[in-house]
């Protein structure tokens, strides 16, 4: 390391977040670092530009780690390694205090994630409720059957579980909330609708026209993290805003921002600027993070290549129905044609009988 280290000058707070300086170094001093274990440089050279480029701006201090991708926020919030990070966040975006009991296994869930999906941890809380947290990065014409699907499966794998626990003795009141947190990286063009106003955090539930007082078990907390970037420095200094901040940015400029903000960050970004020490765990993370790209991107061409196919077939079946009128008002039309020719051909005869008998009574005279 030189001397071109940037100190973060962040007095100690009641949070007992204490200062610390962000490790720098240059690009060349972190090939030196990655050349020492021959296959990974191997490897690294084998990344694509952005990739590639990503990995040395944090190795050399200029980015923090893009958390909103699954090896990095598991890093960080895993309730095994950080046992009170997740159940802080969650209890900032829920409205109310809970804690975390322990991770679920992604297995069990019935159906597809998609291509959408870059990180996805499913969490029980202490009261047996479940939490979904997602981030997707690209943005899709239709989240809302997707999300609606997913939380149903959850409230599905909860039935199953808990009737298989307790036997005779279930109770449907026994089935907890099942809550889907769901932050966009680039949302769709409704986020964006100019009636929001800009609010970039949404809360749903079923609800009813009368007022009719029934708490029914699924909540959504949909977060468009493109919007919150905004205008974000302009929006209330809270502890949500915070922990939503540290999943939008990525910059050590605005991580020193957030940390003079939010002191209690200080501890998170302190963590994360000690995984610089070690550039092999870090190209780890970032592989894996490429490998779940790399298997979402081919799954997102076979499900374009899918929906192509569909409206393919779509517009030959409209094809061949429209081909199918048209030979049918064709038909109609030589009918028509034909019953013409055969009036005109009886309206001939017609004719040619009133000029004989014209004829005829010329003759007579």
């Amino acid at each position: 390391m030189k001397d071109t280290t940037v100190q973060l000058q962040i007095m100690a707070s009641a949070s007992g977040a204490v200062p610390f300086t962000w490790p720098t170094a240059t690009e060349p001093e972190v090939i030196i670092k990655l050349k020492k274990t021959p296959g990974t440089y191997a490897r690294f050279l084998s990344m694509n530009g952005k990739w590639k480029q990503a990995l040395l701006d944090f190795l050399t201090g200029s980015k923090t780690l893009p958390l909103t991708y699954d090896p990095f926020f598991k890093r960080i919030f895993h309730p095994d390694i950080h046992p009170n990070r997740l159940s802080a966040m969650l209890s900032s975006i829920l409205g109310m205090k809970v804690k975390v009991l322990k991770v679920l296994p992604n297995e069990e869930i019935m159906i597809e994630g998609g291509a959408m999906l870059i990180m996805d941890i499913i969490v029980e809380l202490e009261d047996h409720t479940i939490v979904n947290i997602e981030v997707q990065k690209i943005p899709y014409g239709f989240p809302a059957e997707r999300m609606s699907c997913y939380s149903s499966d959850l409230i599905l794998r909860q039935y199953s579980r808990v009737k298989g626990e307790l036997g005779k003795e279930f109770s449907y009141k026994d089935i907890k909330k099942v809550y889907t947190i769901i932050f966009f990286e680039k949302s769709i063009d409704v986020f964006k609708d100019e009636t929001l106003n800009g609010e970039f955090f949404h809360h749903g539930k079923t609800t009813f026209n009368t007022g009719l007082k029934l708490e029914l078990l699924q909540e959504y907390y949909l977060i468009a993290l493109d919007v919150f970037k905004d205008k974000s420095y302009a929006r209330d200094i809270n502890e949500r805003n915070g922990w939503i901040s540290l999943l939008a940015y990525e910059s050590v400029e605005e991580a020193e921002r957030l940390m003079q903000v939010y002191p209690w960050l200080t501890t998170i970004y302190a963590d994360i600027a000690a995984y610089q020490s070690d550039p092999q765990e870090v190209f780890s993370m970032y592989s894996e993070a490429l490998q779940i790209m790399d298997q979402n991107s081919m799954q997102l061409m076979v499900d374009e290549m899918s929906q192509q196919i569909e409206e393919s077939k779509k517009i030959i079946s409209e094809n061949k129905k429209t081909i199918s009128e048209q030979d049918k008002t064709i038909s109609e039309q030589n009918k028509t044609i034909t019953e013409n020719k055969k009036t005109i051909t009886e309206k001939d005869n017609e004719i040619a009988e009133l000029r004989k008998e014209i004829e005829r009574l010329k003759q007579g005279k």
